[in-house]
């Protein structure tokens, strides 16, 4: 009898510690991970998602994406002022502050108004961000990956733009960098429009672009001269397109502005053939001006002005140059 005893005790207690060691470390039969214990290694969290609405519609992104393509300059400048690694870009006409995104370390994605889908979809981007150039392009690159659409909306300049920031600050985690920033140029913005406003001057704006010249006044593409700076507009009634006015160096010489701000079109996409904007405009008629006689015709970066523009470096560059050149 003790014998049988000894060997029902033996077998339960095998038992028991089989059974320990089968449940110890086991997925269970949902196929969930197991939960983890007090000195477990917790499972990882799903990634947050962000929704955003914009101009052509609305997009949702996961917080901290890793593959990241960019068409607009204004956003790749931000997100290189922000520490932020992207995977493709545009690399045709890229301002020459952002050349290092040609390296090939960076994928070409085409060109600013014709994407490389094939290419696009061979990287399986995380994100795509966008601006005006691309917008017939979204329902496609839609299709590849979330898109988002970073434009500024020239009728409210400081606003959209602000949002757009505050937006890729979320997107990746950067909200207090991006609030600095953005409270530096606020501040440059509110000593120009002092200045402006007491200084009771008026301007034009004009582009030059192989041998023509339009002209752009509030709410157009150029507007924030008047409209976030407070500069006063040698004529309010300026069509407002993409392109501007075209305009004469009569009608120049005609509204004889105090300041002329002049972007040259043709140094932005880097052909020589088209540069030269000081011996086009500063001709006779010109000569005439107050803007010419006190030296107040200011040449632009067209870097910043035609081809970026709406980032934390181009936004910022763009009221520093008005800054400087409204004495």
């Amino acid at each position: 009898m003790k014998k049988i005893v000894s060997t029902l005790l033996l077998v339960l207690c095998f038992a028991v510690f089989a059974s320990a060691c089968g449940t110890s470390g086991t997925t269970p039969s949902n196929g969930a991970a197991p939960a983890s214990g007090g000195g477990g290694t917790p499972a990882s969290e799903p990634a947050q998602e962000l929704t955003f609405k914009h101009q052509l519609g609305e997009t949702k992104v996961k917080k901290n994406p890793k593959k990241v393509i960019v068409f607009d300059f204004g956003a790749l400048d931000t997100l290189d002022k922000l520490g932020v690694e992207v995977t493709g870009v545009a690399q045709k006409n890229l301002p020459p502050y952002l050349s290092k995104y040609k390296e090939s370390k960076y994928q070409n994605i085409g060109t600013l108004q014709e994407p490389d889908y094939e290419k696009i979809a061979s990287i399986n981007p995380d994100l795509i961000l966008i601006s005006g150039r691309q917008q017939t392009a979204y329902p496609e690159l839609s299709k590849l990956a979330p898109t988002l659409y970073v434009g500024v909306d020239n009728s409210k300049y400081m606003d959209s733009f602000k949002e757009n920031m505050k937006r890729l600050g979320q997107i990746f985690g950067k909200e207090s960098a991006v609030d600095a920033e953005l409270a530096k140029i606020e501040q440059t913005v509110k000593d120009v429009k002092a200045k402006a406003t007491s200084s009771g001057k008026n301007a034009l704006v004009i582009l030059a672009n192989e041998g023509t010249i339009s002209a752009f006044g509030p709410g157009s593409r150029f507007g924030l001269v008047h409209d976030v700076l407070g500069i006063a507009p040698v004529d309010k009634n300026l069509e407002v397109s993409t392109h501007g006015q075209s305009i004469s160096f009569e009608f120049i010489a005609q509204k004889n502005p105090d300041y002329l701000f002049v972007i040259d079109r043709g140094a932005a996409v880097g052909d020589a053939a088209k540069t030269g904007a000081k011996s086009l405009v500063e001709n006779e008629l010109v000569k005439k001006t107050k803007a010419f006689a006190n030296g107040n015709i200011v040449y632009l970066d067209a870097n910043y002005w035609y081809l970026s523009g709406g980032g934390l470096v181009s936004s910022g560059e763009m009221i520093n140059q008005v800054a400087k050149g409204f004495k």
